[in-house]
């Protein structure tokens, strides 16, 4: 069986983590960020954990990490 390869889309947009979650970066943050809330703003920064089920188990499938 030869490997799978990583799906370099999925890549750039997730992160998984050493016990499986899956992070990722909040929508919204790449203009008009002049009219946002500074505190939404620094909120923009820091990856959140994705906890839709249906969307960890395809991440995981497309980065190659799907377990067995």
């Amino acid at each position: 069986m030869p490997k799978l390869k990583t799906h370099k889309g999925t890549a750039k947009r997730f992160r998984l983590t050493k016990n499986g979650k899956v992070m990722r970066m909040k929508p919204g943050r790449s203009h008009l960020r002049r009219n946002k809330k500074s505190s939404l703003n620094s909120d923009f920064r820091h990856a959140v954990p994705s906890s839709v089920k249906s969307i960890v188990k395809k991440v995981q499938v497309l980065a190659g990490k799907a377990a067995t």
